[in-house]
């Protein structure tokens, strides 16, 4: 187990970049008290591994200046993410529950920070940048052939993340061939932002649970809760560790509920240039980003 609850990467009045645990209540949402501009201040981690009981909250307080993602780069070797896995999803794309998970992965180029602008490149841009909010599971020891009683044993904690997809490049046929693309279309340069924290399980014992909402500039898109996956955290972590090393660190994006662009009906409210989305999660809290079209 680790020794924090909640645990954030934060740049303090020095201009040092630090892991904290903020000084918030448990029902406190970490991201909207960012930005509304109320003072943050974190107890100050220390350690250089931050899955491991070594790495200590201190007693020394920092403020918080700038919130970032609770991970880098660095810290993630891998993005794992599980396709069609909401049932309200599945029937608003009328699609067949699938038997298995669906799995496509995201390199740890695409991990971005809270509040950081999100890059669309041309070729991503028209009619089909799309949101996916997401609840994502951060593997804290590594592990393979892991017993589904066991699986919550390999996780460190739960953030909010969001799976933006350029959604032509995944399923027009024309761009995608004949069956869907899902990798390419979801893996540029910072597709999967991550935050506000990183919330333990101590804080989170059952993530299956959990309110989950996504917003795009105040509106609400999507509005959902875990208890609609149809593969809960400890069957998705079994599946993908069968033969298969968990690295620790590693992310999992559990899927998405409905409510995204691409299923709107008749025409689909893709995202554009400058439009800002939220997914907020219960017990997480809110991670905040703007489209930035290059």
């Amino acid at each position: 187990m680790v020794s924090w609850k909640r645990l954030i990467r934060f740049v303090a009045l020095d201009g040092k970049t630090y892991h904290g645990e903020p000084n918030i209540k448990d029902t406190d949402d970490l991201g909207k008290l960012f930005s509304s501009g109320a003072e943050i201040k974190a107890k100050l981690i220390e350690g250089d591994d931050i899955f491991s009981d070594e790495c200590i909250v201190t007693d020394k307080e920092l403020t918080v200046a700038q919130l970032l993602g609770p991970l880098t780069q660095s810290d993630v070797p891998i993005i794992k993410c599980v396709g069609l896995n909401y049932m309200k999803h599945i029937q608003e794309g009328g699609r067949t529950p699938p038997p298995y998970p669906s799995i496509f992965f995201k390199p740890s180029t695409t991990v971005a920070d809270f509040n950081e602008p999100i890059p669309i490149v041309e070729i991503a841009q028209e009619n089909q940048c799309d949101y996916e909010g997401e609840l994502c599971v951060v593997i804290g020891k590594e592990g393979k052939d892991i017993e589904e009683k066991d699986a919550l044993n390999y996780v460190a904690g739960y953030v909010a993340g969001n799976d933006i997809s350029a959604r032509t490049w995944q399923r027009d046929p024309k761009y995608a061939g004949g069956v869907p693309q899902w990798c390419f279309s979801k893996s540029f340069d910072k597709y999967a932002p991550l935050g506000p924290a990183l919330v333990s399980t101590s804080v989170i014992p059952d993530p299956g649970v959990l309110d989950l909402q996504t917003r795009v500039n105040g509106g609400v898109r999507q509005s959902s809760n875990t208890n609609d996956l149809l593969f809960n955290v400890p069957r998705i972590i079994a599946f993908i560790s069968q033969g298969t090393t968990l690295q620790k660190g590693t992310v999992i994006m559990t899927g998405t509920p409905s409510g995204v662009a691409m299923g709107m009906k008749p025409v689909p409210l893709y995202l554009k240039d400058g439009d800002i989305v939220e997914v907020e999660i219960e017990k997480i809290g809110t991670l905040v980003n703007q489209m930035k079209f290059l």
